[in-house]
């Protein structure tokens, strides 16, 4: 293994960038799902039964 990394020393900050595009995506995507949740509960809340007329 470090063989490799011997032989291609570029190739240990591609794999680095490529983890930290995963977690920023991933809490991107975390994030982004927790407010849709939080927003629907709240709007479901607000709402009111409407009469029938």
């Amino acid at each position: 293994m470090s063989d490799l990394f011997d032989e291609y020393p570029m190739l240990i900050f591609a794999l680095e960038s490529l983890l930290a595009l995963f977690l920023l995506v991933f809490i991107v995507v975390w994030t982004s799902s927790g407010k849709k949740k939080a927003a629907r509960a709240s709007s479901k809340e607000t709402q009111k039964p409407q009469e029938p007329r």
